[in-house]
C-alpha cells in the first residue's frame, strides 16, 4: 500500500488566505457605470457573428454540412417522421377539440421555425399529445356550451370551429410569449422544478387521461368532454351509461385499427435496430380506412364520425383573438412549463447519447442589442416557434416523444430532416388534403391510444425508483394520483408542491454527526458509520449537512445539545463554580482511584467539581455541509457557541461560508485535522 506523509503548519482560514490568497482576489475588477454603458452601445463584427450564430443556429451548422454523410440519413429520417405526423397530427387536432387540418398546420410550421432556431439535432417538433390534451380541456371548459353536435348546420359548426381554433391559438401566442420573456429575464431555470419523477408521472397519468377520452369516439358515442376534477371517472361513467348508443361500425373499425396497429408498434420497438426505417402502420391505415369509407359510403350508411372538411391550400396569416387571453393565462403557464421541461428533457437525452453541445442555459457570454447575458437558445427557439405558428391557426406545439425517437432511429443527423419532414407535411396540406374528407374519428382515436405505448411503459421505471430513492418513488406516485384523480393541471401543481415539500422535509429531518478520527489517518469518519473510527478523548467533533434556517433551527438545536451534553443546568453550575474560583474560595484536592486529581471547591457545605478529564474541552464543528444559513440560524448559531464557552467549553469551526464578524480567527480553520491539532496542542 502506498503511503503519505505531509508536514505543514497549522492553517486557519485567515492564515490560508494571507498565504495563498483568495477568489475575490483573482476576480477582475466591476466595470464602472461609464464602461458597462460604453460596452453595451458597441458592437464589433465578431461580436455580431457571435450573436447571430447563437440565436439563429442554422448559420452555425449548415455551413458545416456534411452533404454526402448526412444528406441520406437526414433525407430518409425526414421523410418517414413527415409520414407519422400527417395521420398523428390530425389525431391529436381532435384531441384539442379543433379541426383536424388544423393539426397538419402545427405539423408544418413549428418544425420549419425550430429548423432554423433550435439546437437539438435530433429533436423532432410537432403536436403532443400531453399538450394537446391540455389545450383541449381549456378549450372545453371555456367553450362548454359550444359543442359539435351533429344536429348542428353548418354555418353553428363553422362558428364553433372558428371560436375553437381562435382559442387555441391565442394560447399559443401567450405560451410562446411566456417563453419569450423567459428567455429576456433568464428564467430557464424555473422548469428544474418539474423533477424527472414528475415529468414521468405526469405523463403516464395524462396518457390515461388522453386514452379515456378517446373511447367514446372508438364507439362512437357522442358525449361531450368532462372537464375538472374527476374527469376520468366522469368520462367513464358517462361511457358506462351509454354503452346502449354504441355504433356498432364504429366499434368495428376501432377493433380493426387497434388490432393492427398495437402489433406494428411492438415490431417497431423490437426490431428498431435492424429497420432501416419503422413500419409505417399509421398512415396505412388512414389511406385504408378513408378508402374503404368513401367507396362504401359509410359515413351515410351507418351514420360514422368523419374528419370532413378538410380544406387544401396555405393558411393565411391571422392575429389570434387576443381578448381571451386574460382567461386562459393561469392554464397557458402549466402548458408552457410542461412543453418546455419535454423539449429540453429530450434535446438533453439525444445530445448527451451523440456527444454534441446543448444547454438550455449555456454558459458562453453572448451581447444581444449588446446587453451581457446568458444564451436560452432553446427558450426562445420554443418561443418564437410557438408564437408565429400561432398566426398560422396552429395550437400549442412542441418537441414529441414518439417523433423524435422515429428521427433518431431513421439515421437522422442533423436539423435539415426537419425541412423533408415539412415538405412531407405541405404536400398534403396544398394537394392531399382533402382526399382524407372521408376518414373516420374512430381511426384518429385509435391512432392516438397506440401513440402512447411509451408514456404507459414508464411504469418500468418504478421498482428501479423505488431501490434508488424512496423519496423520488413517493414523488412519482403523489403526482401520478394527483393527475389521475384531479385534472391534469391541479395534478402538476399538486406533484411539484409535494417534491418541494420533500426537498424541505429533507433538510429538516438531517442528523448532527459525530466525528471521529481513523487510527493512524487525518481521515475523520462518522463514529456510527464506522467501527475503527474513534472520537479523541476532551474533543467533540460535529458535522451538519443540511442548511440552517428557520424551519430546522429547533431541531438543529436539539440534536448539538444532545450531541455535546449542553444543558442550562450545566452551564449554571460552571458559571458558579468559576465565580467561586474568582473569589479565591477555600480549595482541597480530592484523589480518585485511578490517581487523577480534580479540583473540589467547598463552599456552604456543597462540593462542586470544576473539570474531569472525561469532560469536553473542545467542540470541533465542520460547517462544510452548511451550504447557507439565515439570520435566525446565525443568532442561533452564535447563541450555542456563547453557551459552549460559558460551558467552559472551546468552539472551533471550519468551512464558515457565512460572515463571521462575531468569530475571531483563531476559531476558523481550513480542515478538521488543523482544528483537531490546535485543540489537541492547546488542551
Amino acid at each position: 500500500m502506498s503511503t503519505l506523509a505531509v508536514c505543514r503548519s497549522i492553517y486557519t482560514e485567515e492564515q490560508f488566505k494571507k498565504i495563498y490568497g483568495t477568489a475575490k482576489e483573482l476576480e477582475r475588477p466591476p466595470l464602472s457605470l461609464k464602461d458597462r454603458i460604453s460596452r453595451s452601445c458597441t458592437c464589433s463584427a465578431h461580436t455580431f457573428v457571435h450573436v447571430l450564430k447563437h440565436r439563429v443556429p442554422i448559420t452555425n451548422w449548415l455551413p458545416r454540412y456534411k452533404l454526402k454523410k448526412w444528406l441520406l440519413g437526414d433525407f430518409i429520417a425526414g421523410l418517414t417522421v413527415g409520414i407519422v405526423h400527417i395521420p398523428q397530427g390530425m389525431a391529436f387536432a381532435l384531441l384539442t377539440s379543433v379541426a383536424p387540418v388544423y393539426g397538419l398546420y402545427t405539423s408544418f410550421f413549428p418544425v420549419i421555425l425550430y429548423m432554423l432556431l433550435g439546437t437539438g439535432h435530433h429533436v423532432s417538433t410537432g403536436t403532443f399529445a400531453v399538450l394537446s390534451l391540455m389545450t383541449g380541456s381549456v378549450i372545453d371548459e371555456h367553450l362548454a356550451q359550444n359543442s359539435l353536435d351533429r344536429n348542428l348546420t353548418s354555418e353553428e359548426q363553422s362558428h364553433i370551429v372558428a371560436q375553437r381554433i381562435g382559442m387555441a391559438a391565442a394560447i399559443a401566442f401567450l405560451m410562446g410569449l411566456i417563453m419569450v420573456v423567459m428567455f429576456v429575464l433568464q428564467l430557464g431555470f424555473l422548469s428544474t422544478y418539474l423533477s424527472e419523477p414528475i415529468v414521468k408521472a405526469f405523463t403516464n397519468a395524462a396518457a390515461f387521461h388522453v386514452t379515456i377520452s378517446q373511447i367514446q369516439s372508438m364507439l362512437g358515442l357522442p358525449l361531450p368532454r368532462h372537464t375538472g376534477s374527476f374527469t376520468i371517472f366522469k368520462t367513464l361513467a358517462s361511457v358506462v351509461t351509454s354503452l346502449q348508443m354504441t355504433n356498432v361500425a364504429e366499434l368495428v373499425i376501432s377493433i380493426l385499427c387497434l388490432t393492427v396497429l398495437i402489433p406494428i408498434k411492438e415490431l417497431n420497438a423490437r426490431f428498431r435496430s435492424k429497420l432501416r426505417t419503422p413500419i409505417p402502420g399509421e398512415i396505412v391505415m388512414v389511406l385504408v380506412a378513408t378508402g374503404i369509407t368513401f367507396a362504401s359510403s359509410l359515413d351515410s350508411r351507418y351514420n360514422i364520425q368523419i374528419v370532413g372538411s378538410v380544406p387544401a391550400g396555405f393558411p393565411a396569416p391571422k392575429l389570434p383573438p387576443l381578448k381571451i387571453i386574460p382567461n386562459v393565462v393561469g392554464d397557458t403557464i402549466a402548458i408552457t412549463f410542461v412543453g418546455y421541461a419535454v423539449s429540453v428533457s429530450l434535446a438533453m437525452i439525444y445530445s448527451e447519447k451523440h456527444r454534441y453541445s446543448i444547454d438550455p442555459n449555456q454558459a458562453s457570454t453572448c451581447f444581444f442589442f449588446l446587453n451581457e447575458q446568458l444564451c436560452f437558445c432553446e427558450l426562445l427557439a420554443h418561443g418564437i416557434s410557438n408564437m408565429v405558428s400561432s398566426l398560422f391557426y396552429c395550437f400549442p406545439s412542441s418537441a414529441t416523444l414518439a417523433t423524435t425517437n422515429i428521427l433518431e432511429s431513421a439515421g437522422g443527423y442533423t436539423q435539415l430532416s426537419g425541412f423533408f419532414t415539412s415538405c412531407v407535411v405541405l404536400v398534403v396540406m396544398i394537394w392531399v388534403g382533402p382526399l382524407f374528407n372521408c376518414l373516420p374519428k374512430a381511426v384518429l382515436a385509435c391512432i392516438n391510444v397506440v401513440s402512447l405505448r411509451q408514456m404507459f411503459l414508464q411504469f418500468r421505471d418504478l421498482p428501479e425508483l423505488w431501490k434508488i430513492s424512496r423519496t423520488d418513488f413517493s414523488v412519482w406516485v403523489v403526482t401520478w394520483l394527483a393527475v389521475i384523480i384531479l385534472n391534469v393541471e391541479v395534478g402538476l401543481a399538486v406533484g411539484v408542491v409535494f417534491s418541494m415539500m420533500t426537498v424541505v422535509c429533507r433538510t429538516q429531518r438531517a442528523q448532527c454527526s459525530v466525528m471521529g478520527r481513523a487510527v493512524n489517518t487525518e481521515i475523520y469518519r462518522p463514529v456510527q458509520q464506522n467501527d475503527k473510527c474513534f472520537e479523541i478523548p476532551g474533543l467533540k467533533i460535529l458535522s451538519y449537512s443540511s442548511p440552517i434556517y428557520y424551519g430546522n433551527r429547533d431541531l438543529f438545536k436539539e440534536a448539538m445539545n444532545r450531541s455535546v451534553g449542553l444543558t442550562q443546568e450545566k452551564i449554571r453550575k460552571k458559571e458558579k463554580a468559576l465565580r467561586v474560583l474568582e473569589q479565591g474560595k477555600k480549595m482541597s484536592i480530592a484523589v480518585v482511584d485511578s490517581g487523577i486529581t480534580n479540583p473540589v471547591f467547598h463552599q456552604d457545605g456543597c462540593i462542586l467539581q470544576v473539570e474531569s478529564d472525561t469532560e469536553i474541552k473542545s467542540i470541533i464543528i465542520d460547517c462544510s455541509g452548511v451550504i447557507f444559513i439565515d439570520i435566525a440560524g446565525a443568532r442561533l448559531f452564535i447563541q450555542r457557541c456563547i453557551d459552549c464557552e460559558k460551558a467552559g467549553m472551546h468552539y472551533f469551526l471550519l468551512d464558515v461560508m457565512w460572515n463571521r464578524n462575531h468569530l475571531s480567527d483563531q476559531q476558523v480553520f481550513v480542515t478538521v485535522h488543523d482544528a483537531v491539532c490546535y485543540a489537541e496542542h492547546n488542551m
